[in-house]
Order: C-alpha cells, then sequence, then structure tokens
C-alpha cells in the first residue's frame, strides 16, 4: 500500500485510473487497485495481484482498507485479457460481491468498481455492474500526481519488477565474498567499542556521513568501506542515528548510500541498509520503494522491529509527516555521541 496527499478528484474514471502509475510508482498489470477516498478525495491506495483475489481471500486487503481510516473505497481491475471479455465481468462481479461484503464487516462500501485493460493514453474502461458507462484513460504522464512525482524526483517505472530490481542484490558474487571482510572488521570493532563505545559509534556516523557524500557524486565503494558499513549499521545507536539523515539537508546523499548498500551486501547485513532506506522513502512520500525495501528486509528478517513497525504504519496508511517524527530519537542520540548532524530540512505540500 502506499499514502498519497489527497489531491485528486473522483469526478473522471480515466482521470483516476490515468493518476494510478505517478501514486504506486509503476504501471499496475494483473491487478486490483482499491484506492480510499477520504472526503471525496485520494487517500491510501492498496494493490494486489489479481489471481491472488480472484481466488477469494479478500478478508486480508478489506483489513487493510480498514485501517485506512475511509468508508469508502473506488476498486479498479487491471486486465488486459479480461477487460475484452463480456463473460469476465461475471467473475469480476462476483469478486466484487465478496469484496464488499469483506469491508461491510468493517462498515466500509465500495463506490465503484471499473475494469480496465491497460493504464496508458487510450487504455479502455467499463464499469463492471452493467451500468453501462465506458471510456479511455486519461495519459498517465501528464496526471497532476506524475508532474508532482518527477517535482519531488521520484521515478516512474514501467513494471513492479522493474521498482523491485532497485533494492535487489546487484552482484550475489560479490555480496558473497564480502562476508570474510565484514566478519574480520566486526572483530576488530569489538575491541574498540569496548574501549570507547561512544567514540566508536561517533566515528562511524562520521564516516557514513562522509561516504554517503561520496557515493553521491559517483564515487564506488571499496570492500573494506563496505565491511566498516556492515558492521556499523549493527551498532545500535549507529543506526538510530543514521535514522535521522532521512530528514536532514543531506538526505538524497544518505538515501543513494542506503541504496547502494541495499544492492551490495550479503545478508544479514543488508537488512539494515534495507530499513534505512525504507525509512528515507517513507518520510519523503515515496510509499513504493519503502514497501518493496520493507518487504525485502522482511523476507530476510521477519522479526526485524523497525521494519515491522515502519510496514504496520505503512500498512495502516500512517502519513510520512508522522513517520518523520521518528528521526527526533536519531537528533537525541547524536547528541549523545558528540555527532553534529546537518540541519534539518522543510517538507512542504506535494504540489497539486
Amino acid at each position: 500500500m502506499t499514502t498519497h496527499q489527497p489531491d485528486h478528484r473522483f469526478t473522471r474514471p480515466g482521470a483516476l485510473i490515468a493518476a494510478l502509475p505517478a501514486v504506486l510508482g509503476f504501471v499496475p498489470e494483473k491487478s486490483l487497485v482499491l484506492v480510499s477516498l477520504e472526503d471525496r478525495e485520494m487517500g491510501a491506495v492498496m494493490r494486489v495481484d489479481l489471481p491472488k483475489v480472484m481466488d477469494g481471500n479478500l478478508t486480508h486487503l478489506a483489513d487493510v482498507a480498514a485501517a485506512s481510516g475511509a468508508d469508502t473505497v473506488v476498486a479498479v481491475i487491471i486486465d488486459a485479457d479480461g477487460a475484452s471479455c463480456p463473460m469476465c465481468n461475471q467473475d469480476y462481479r462476483d469478486m466484487c460481491d465478496e469484496l464488499n461484503a469483506a469491508l461491510a464487516d468493517h462498515d466500509m462500501t465500495v463506490y465503484a468498481t471499473h475494469v480496465v485493460d491497460r493504464i496508458e493514453a487510450g487504455g479502455r474502461w467499463h464499469c463492471v455492474d452493467g451500468c453501462g458507462r465506458f471510456g479511455a484513460v486519461e495519459d498517465p504522464m501528464a496526471s497532476p500526481l506524475a508532474a508532482a512525482a518527477v517535482l519531488e524526483g521520484r521515478r516512474l517505472y514501467p513494471r513492479r519488477s522493474d521498482l523491485q530490481a532497485v533494492v535487489a542484490v546487484a552482484d550475489a558474487g560479490r555480496a558473497a565474498s564480502l562476508v570474510p571482510a565484514i566478519t574480520a572488521h566486526a572483530q576488530a570493532r569489538e575491541t574498540d567499542w569496548r574501549a570507547d563505545p561512544d567514540g566508536c559509534g561517533r566515528r562511524d556516523v562520521e564516516a557514513a556521513m562522509a561516504i554517503a557524500a561520496r557515493v553521491s557524486d559517483g564515487a564506488d565503494l571499496e570492500d573494506a568501506e563496505l565491511a566498516m558499513l556492515a558492521c556499523a549499521l549493527t551498532d545500535v545507536s549507529v543506526r538510530d542515528t543514521l535514522y535521522a539523515l532521512a530528514v536532514g539537508a543531506v538526505a538524497g546523499n544518505a538515501e543513494a548510500l542506503w541504496t547502494v548498500l541495499a544492492r551490495t551486501l550479503p545478508d544479514p547485513w543488508r537488512t539494515e541498509a534495507l530499513v534505512l532506506l525504507a525509512f528515507s522513502a517513507y518520510t519523503r512520500g515515496d510509499g513504493p520503494l519503502a514497501g518493496l525495501s520493507l518487504e525485502a528486509a522482511l523476507r530476510s528478517d521477519p522479526e526485524h522491529r523497525m521494519a515491522s513497525m515502519l510496514d504496520t504504519a505503512l500498512q495502516s496508511g500512517m502519513r510520512p509527516e508522522q513517520i518523520r517524527e521518528l528521526a527526533g530519537a536519531g537528533y537525541r542520540l547524536a547528541k549523545r555521541l558528540g555527532v553534529r548532524l546537518p540541519p534539518r530540512r522543510t517538507f512542504g505540500r506535494r504540489a497539486v
């Protein structure tokens, strides 16, 4: 699920459907998308693979939708094959009946259900209940939400798999080869940490910020630097301090570093990089990247507390401004360690 500032009205289904790629971060295919209505405007958006819900099991989706706090949703079925198949409408209606029943348990209703063949300019949609309404999908790249995404520096991907590749390990062989270096550095760091925990943490935070600036400029990291960072992120004080960078003036540098580490480090060390990346993406409103980063982190460590907490927050539609408050703990830890973090940056409302 992802969240978005309520800035798009629901008077034109073709416009609503065209807005989905900008909200999800990719062009959905073979999907059921639920868009919650908050004062007749776009609230939380949830997507699930269509085959998973055509066989039933809509209870969990209804639970997630209810957690958004909305009482009404619009359902969009994306299916290139089924959209042109009149007989498939009955399957869609049966699914929607089950969805309505599941949502009714939460005092929620489905405002409308649209079936669309493809989300691109000229794609065709129609209502699933035989109301007779149909039309063309507007140009997704001309959507106000797409413009807002571009202004925020977010990239829109053709497919979900393209977005998943952003957080996938780039070279499994190199990742595996880092294990001996990480293990050796961990042993040496343990000695330093026992002698001076705060000093060790301070050096690691300062080193991480310096390396982040270099990565942002396009520098490649040596194995020794990767090993140092992998070990540093296992130190709770260091890791929790680094969360604060997500709301600071050099948040982009930090996110670039977390992305490199998520794609380079082996498990279990990459988990912390994935969660840092998720937190950074979440605080700037990039729910799709945050969600996929958390999904990868929880595959590696299902019990990870921060990943689980952020995933629950994302699933329930918690706003980025609420998540940013967690960065305050990082600033307090930095003060204890004697580290000067970049000043906080100002977050404004999204463009509409």
